[in-house]
């Protein structure tokens, strides 16, 4: 194998992760198959990443900047709006990739990110939410969204087929079981991310009132 790594680019490393990521999942990334893709040694793929650990860090903030184009308010828009946009966008984003919401899972914020969190707790902060309640309600839509993913991109192909609950000895629970499996998955994420920010809305509401 003929080492190229001289002509290698962090971009191009990343966009080989990706692509990798997509055709193996999380599981069979490694980056031997990562070199191999790219026709180098492994040690090679150290002069852009120190090790995997920052390799996927970079791959999941790749998808973020690629795909989540509601990360962001846009000048004038509502808390709310802005909350329930920027989970749709954030779901996107983790569903373009296999194992999307798997690579994004336990990653933090860095310094650079600082100023962009700064913003957002700013618009939750002139709705008049305190900055730790901005802060509760971008972290709990946040992980609901991520949990969310995870679900749906482990879910089996004949989840489907699950059994029922009985009717006659659970009907409460068969009926809401059976609307919740009458709903596609946009819907049921819809509603169970209203819930979130039907919450917040309450709270706001409640301090506004007393």
């Amino acid at each position: 194998m003929k080492d190229t790594g001289a002509r290698l680019t962090r971009d191009t490393v990343l966009r080989a992760a990706l692509d990798l990521l997509d055709e193996v999942g999380i599981d069979g990334l490694s980056t031997r198959k990562l070199a191999e893709r790219l026709g180098v040694q492994s040690p090679t793929l150290y002069w852009h990443f120190k090790n995997k650990g920052e390799l996927l860090d970079a791959m999941a903030e790749a998808i973020m900047l690629e795909r989540h184009d509601a990360s962001l308010p846009r000048p004038g828009e509502a808390w709310d709006a802005w909350l329930l946009d920027n989970a749709r966008s954030f779901r996107r984003a983790l569903l373009a990739y296999r194992d999307g919401a798997r690579l994004h899972a336990g990653t933090r914020p860095r310094a650079l990110h600082f100023g962009s969190i700064e913003r957002k707790v700013a618009l939750l902060g002139d709705a008049g939410f305190a900055p730790d309640e901005a802060v509760d309600v971008m972290y709990a839509l946040g992980r609901f969204v991520v949990g969310w993913v995870l679900e749906e991109q482990a879910e089996p192909d004949g989840d489907a087929d699950a059994p029922l609950p009985d009717a006659a000895e659970y009907p409460l629970l068969a009926k809401g079981w059976a609307a919740l499996r009458a709903r596609s998955g946009d819907e049921a994420f819809e509603r169970g991310v209203a819930l979130i920010v039907d919450g917040a809305r309450a709270r706001l509401a409640a301090r506004k009132r007393g």
